[in-house]
């Protein structure tokens, strides 16, 4: 039997990676570890946790001013960016504290440089180190895509948008995904004026065309520009600093700032995938089996840098299905069916199974029950935003493959409601439930 370093060498240190190491090495594997930026990864260092912080503080715009239709005298309010931006920042600094401390309580060897395979069970560390493992793990995730224009390299994208030294006071925002959508929503509360450009004429294509539609409409009514059918011709920096933006289809545009959320590209680069023929798709995703196994018998990778399901609790179910698999004697592989997902735009958007279209067009006959309603704080604070709820049914026995909602904590709604879809419910069993009243959420067993 041949002699390794260790049983396991994990190139990434996101949460897919980091799940995958430390379960492993519960398992009893001697397990190593190689981040060249920061445990934690995206999703908590430049990702979903700091953004969803933003967001909390962009929801007390709205809510200051409607606190006065429900008595609260509130006076001239000031918004200074730099301590939410550093209160925000010294909170990612505590968690990737707690994801490295996790482990090195698992007794995982940490590594804080880069790693490249340079032959059979073998990597090379940016310092020169040559390690050995029986197996390795590629967790390397993915990064922002950046357009191919001229004057690109004068926008940013999500990962500097948590560090701009003051908010621009016109941003443009290229991308009609949950990123964009959601940031767009994060500056515009910030008193940012927000222009959002997109290739296509749809937002949020993924989602059901009812809420992408009530998004757009309310977007619109809270001063968010809308450019569909846009694509870049250039960028250039005027004398004053200001940004001059061309584009195809509409007149040119001068902001401060040019964000990109046009999609994200697997990391894949200099990991020397070719010195051991790892297989890659056109994205430069790294192709693997159900087992999260490459086409090379001891190597495995999971997360984004497949680009299966970019959702960050999709990666750690897949780190910890690899875990248990190779050493935990159980073997498991994760169920890509009915995988709820949220935008946390303003407002929130959350989904999960078969858009409609989906479900006529695999399905044939379905049934869509929906509420249309304003929540009762927006009905008191004035404000005329409506809420939407969606579920879509499978025909006759109205089993439940679709639920889509948009209105206040949809996100913290939906999780609930997606356990019922998952078990295969059925319409009868949400009309049988007693609501909990007042609540936005009853409106789920009263859909007509």
């Amino acid at each position: 039997m041949p002699s390794y370093d260790y049983d396991l060498f994990t190139i990434g240190a996101g949460s897919g990676g980091v799940r995958a190491s430390r379960v492993s090495a519960a398992h009893g594997a001697k397990v190593a570890i190689a981040e060249e930026h920061r445990v934690g990864g995206t999703c908590v260092i430049r990702g979903c946790v700091p953004k969803k912080m933003l967001v909390y503080g962009a929801h007390f715009a709205e809510d200051l001013e409607d606190a006065k239709q429900f008595g609260w005298e509130v006076g001239a309010c000031t918004f200074d960016w730099i301590k939410l931006r550093d209160n925000v920042l010294g909170e990612v600094d505590r968690l990737n504290g707690l994801y490295t401390e996790t482990l090195e309580n698992h007794d995982v060897d940490i590594f804080h440089e880069r790693a490249r395979i340079t032959g059979d069970h073998e990597v090379t560390l940016a310092s020169g180190k040559v390690i050995t493992a029986k197996y390795i793990l590629i967790a390397t995730g993915a990064r922002p895509h950046t357009p191919d224009c001229p004057g690109h390299e004068l926008g940013i994208t999500s990962n500097e948008a948590f560090h701009l030294d003051a908010l621009p006071k016109r941003i443009l925002i290229a991308g009609g995904g949950y990123i964009a959508n959601e940031f767009a929503g994060i500056f515009n509360e910030f008193g940012t004026k927000v222009t959002i450009i997109n290739r296509s004429e749809r937002l949020l294509r993924s989602y059901d065309q009812s809420l992408s539609d009530r998004l757009l409409q309310i977007s619109l009514v809270k001063g968010i520009d809308f450019r569909f059918n846009a694509e870049f011709r250039g960028i250039e920096k005027n004398a004053d600093g200001t940004l001059k933006v061309s584009m195809i289809n509409h007149e040119d545009l001068e902001v401060d700032c040019v964000m990109f959320a046009t999609g994200r590209v697997p990391n894949v680069e200099g990991l020397g995938l070719g010195t051991v023929g790892i297989d890659v798709g056109k994205r430069g995703e790294i192709k693997v089996d159900r087992f999260s196994k490459t086409n090379v018998d001891h190597i495995y990778a999971v997360g984004d840098v497949t680009d299966r399901v970019q959702l960050t609790p999709v990666a750690i179910r897949e780190g910890q299905a690899f875990a248990d698999t190779t050493f935990g004697n159980k073997p498991s592989h994760v169920d890509y069916d009915c995988i709820p997902s949220a935008v946390f735009s303003h407002p929130p958007i959350a989904s999960v199974g078969m858009t409609e279209s989906e479900a006529k067009n695999r399905l044939g006959s379905v049934k869509v029950y929906q509420s249309d309603f304003r929540a009762m704080k927006n009905v008191v604070a004035g404000r005329n935003e409506r809420a939407l709820y969606k579920m879509v049914c499978e025909g006759d026995n109205e089993r439940i493959v679709g639920i889509h909602m948009i209105g206040p904590d949809a996100p913290e709604i939906m999780q609930a409601a997606a356990v019922a879809v998952k078990a295969g419910l059925t319409k009868a069993d949400f009309d049988a439930t007693v609501a909990i009243h007042p609540t936005m959420a009853e409106e789920l067993v009263l859909l007509r």
